[in-house]
Order: structure tokens, then C-alpha cells, then sequence
């Protein structure tokens, strides 16, 4: 069967370069808070309006703490949500609380508006023995089933196919769930963005694609890494719905993602959001973007911070004060600041969990190189001093009982 079959015939070669496909930009909020003319904001109600709003002063408490701590050297590595927070927790709220998400590694937002509590956080970020991923995973690499936020991993857009075939599984349940995976325009350039992309598109499941394009992949700009307007075009090559947002525009990506799942969920078919916006912070704790971006640019996108852009507008909705404002970051602060004092204190998970959720049944071969391992920790104590907690907690435990 043709793929073309709908096609005009033409008799004379005729090109086509993509500009016929330029996709407009989706705002509803002005900087100041206001909004635009025409524009129809979504039915927010003062309670959900808060609820996004804290989680993403959180997000930016949390995001400057830990920083600072990484630079004290606490903490090994971290990075930040800082100023794409409108992009992560606006395109959460609109989700049901069972959607799956799939994010990339700076998404920290998502769950915070889902309830992950500062204990939580810090658990995984220092790998103490309360964390989900018992010190295996990196920093900022979290993960909540009850949540419904998968693990983060390192790789770079393994998370995006993984979205299509979970989406399948959903679709085969029957139950109006949807999968949302989040990643960066950076990622978009793996071949698994495209991959996922045909196969949602063919397979017609109810994912939805967003794309957060804040102008990096670490240090190369967009213009290095395609020459089309950006990523939302792709989506015409898998005859997809796309929309393009301003990423900062918290009530914009709200809308945008509500109607997204709404198509996504009762069509069985994928959408595609790329939302317009700005990595405020380096890559990682272990980038410095001077070296790739100025001073100036960074400013002019100050200007546009999502977090004030809602504050505005919660302000001028009679929901919102500068008493508040101040009153809710102190909040912030000390829970961030006494749940990092207590997740740092705590010992490092039982060495022993280190061969644990692979087989049902350890492996003698496991067993071995775990006891090759404590041999080792033990005549190089100095060079592990978490692994000697480990051991003597493990004694302690073992005399105890």
C-alpha cells in the first residue's frame, strides 16, 4: 500500500524544505502576570494554583540548597530544575495522579507536586540506607512506584521507547491512563526519539512526548544540533499531534498538557509538546556555562522566570502576598536544610543489598565476589569508609539479633 496514496500529482519536480510547516508558540501569560488579549486561561481553582505554586518554590529551594551542599562537598553531584520549573510541574498537574512519567534527570518538580517528601529527596540524593535505590543510582536519579515515577537512568533517552511500550501496556488495560516521558532537545537527537516516535505513531498508544527545549545539550547550542525550527516539526514525519508552549508559561503548558491527555487518552494516540524554555542553571554541578553562553543572555532570561511569572499572577488573583511568599521559603529552607542534617547521618545501605533484585535466588558466583569485596574493604579500610560503616553496622546487626 502506498504511503502517498492522498498525495497531488504534479508533473514538474517540486521541493519542499519545511517552512510550509511552521508551528506557532502557545501563550497565555504575559511576564508581568497578565494576560494576554484573547487569551482563555484554563479553570484553575485557588487550591490547585497553590498546590502547583509551592511545588515549584520547593523545586527552586531545594535546587539552591543542594547546590550549595555539592559545593561544600556533601554531596558528590546534582543538578538543577532552575528555571524550567514551569515545564515540569505545570505538565504534571494537568496529568492524572496514575499516569506514568518517565523523565529525564532534571525533573525533580514532577515530584514534588506529587507528594515526594524532603526525606525522600534527600534519601536518594546521599544513598543512605532509606533509599528506594539503595546507593546504587546517582544523585538526582529518583524514582517512586506509589508515585508512579519510574526510576531515572543515566543513558540518554532510554526512557523515551520505554514510554511507547508502557503507553501500550495501558492502552491493552483499558483503564484511561496515559504515559508522559520528558527529556530534552538534546535527547530528541538519539535515534530512540525516533524510534519511539514511529512506534507510538504506528501503534497508536496514548503517550505524550514533551520535549523541554531549553536552548543546551550540556554545552552545544540548538543551532549546532539541527538546522529545522527546533523539534516540533518532526512530528508531521509520524503523523502526530504537536503543540509548541512557552515552557515558562505555567498556565500555557497547564492547558496544553490537559488537552494533550484528553486526546492522548480517548483517541489512543500520541501527542508531541515541546515547551520553549531556559536551563537558568549549569548542566550539572559539574558544568560551568561561561564557557559556552554570556552573561547577557542568561539576564535576558531572567527576566523571563516562570516561578515570578505565577507569583504575578497568583498576586494579582488576591491568592497570593509577599508575606506568604517570604514565609513559604523560609518553610522551605529549614525542611530542606534539617532533612539534609538527618539523610547525611544516616549509614549507608547493608553491603549485602549490593547482590540483592537481580535473581530470585543469589547466585553462588555473586556470593563470592561479594565476599571478594568485603576482604578488600577490609584491608583497604581508609580507601572505603562507607563500606567499613556497612560492615560494622552489619556485625552490629547480626550480634543484635
Amino acid at each position: 500500500m502506498s504511503t502517498t496514496n492522498k498525495a497531488t500529482i504534479v508533473h514538474t519536480p517540486s521541493f519542499m524544505d519545511g517552512d510550509e510547516f511552521r508551528v506557532p508558540v502557545f501563550k497565555l501569560l504575559k511576564q508581568d502576570g497578565t494576560a494576554y488579549k484573547n487569551a482563555k486561561l484554563p479553570d484553575l481553582d485557588r487550591d490547585k494554583a497553590l498546590r502547583i505554586y509551592r511545588a515549584m518554590l520547593f523545586t527552586r529551594v531545594l535546587d539552591e540548597r543542594m547546590l550549595a551542599a555539592q559545593r561544600q562537598g556533601r554531596l558528590s553531584f546534582y543538578m538543577q530544575c532552575t528555571g524550567e520549573e514551569a515545564s515540569i510541574v505545570g505538565s504534571t498537574a494537568a496529568l492524572a495522579d496514575e499516569d506514568m512519567i518517565m523523565a529525564q534527570y532534571r525533573e525533580q518538580g514532577a515530584l514534588a507536586y506529587r507528594g515526594f517528601e524532603v526525606d525522600e529527596f534527600m534519601n536518594q540524593l546521599f544513598g543512605n540506607d532509606r533509599d528506594y535505590g539503595k546507593g546504587r543510582q546517582m544523585p538526582v536519579h529518583y524514582g517512586s512506584e506509589k508515585l508512579h515515577y519510574m526510576t531515572i537512568s543515566s543513558p540518554l533517552a532510554t526512557q523515551i521507547p520505554q514510554a511507547t511500550g508502557y503507553a501500550y501496556g495501558q492502552k491493552m488495560a483499558g483503564q484511561g491512563h496515559c504515559t508522559v516521558t520528558i527529556f530534552g532537545e538534546g535527547a530528541a537527537s538519539e535515534g530512540d526519539f525516533h524510534a519511539a516516535l514511529n512506534m507510538a505513531s504506528v501503534h497508536q498508544v496514548p503517550v505524550i512526548f514533551l520535549c523541554r527545549n531549553n536552548g543546551y545539550a550540556i554545552s552545544t547550542p540548538a543551532h549546532e544540533q539541527f538546522s529545522a525550527d527546533g523539534i516540533a516539526p518532526r512530528a508531521f514525519g509520524y503523523h502526530m499531534k504537536v503543540i509548541r508552549v512557552d515552557g515558562n508559561d505555567i498556565l500555557a503548558v497547564y492547558q496544553a498538557t490537559a488537552k494533550a491527555r484528553e486526546w492522548a487518552v480517548e483517541n489512543n494516540k500520541p501527542v508531541l509538546i515541546e515547551a520553549m524554555t531556559y536551563r537558568l542553571a549549569a548542566h550539572s554541578s559539574s558544568d560551568d556555562p561561561s564557557g559556552y553562553r554570556s552573561k547577557k543572555e542568561e539576564e535576558n532570561w531572567r527576566d523571563k522566570d516562570p516561578v515570578r511569572r505565577m507569583r504575578l499572577w497568583l498576586e494579582s488573583k488576591g491568592w497570593w502576598s509577599e508575606e506568604e511568599e517570604k514565609q513559604e521559603q523560609e518553610t522551605c529552607r529549614r525542611e530542606v536544610l534539617e532533612a539534609l542534617k538527618r539523610a547525611e547521618k544516616r549509614p549507608p545501605p547493608d553491603l549485602d543489598t549490593l547482590i540483592t533484585d537481580v535473581y530470585e535466588t543469589t547466585t553462588p558466583q555473586l556470593i563470592e565476589q561479594l565476599e571478594q569485596l568485603k576482604s578488600h574493604i577490609r584491608k583497604y579500610p581508609e580507601a572505603y569508609p562507607k563500606g567499613v560503616k556497612s560492615l560494622n553496622a552489619a556485625k552490629e546487626g547480626g550480634e543484635n539479633a
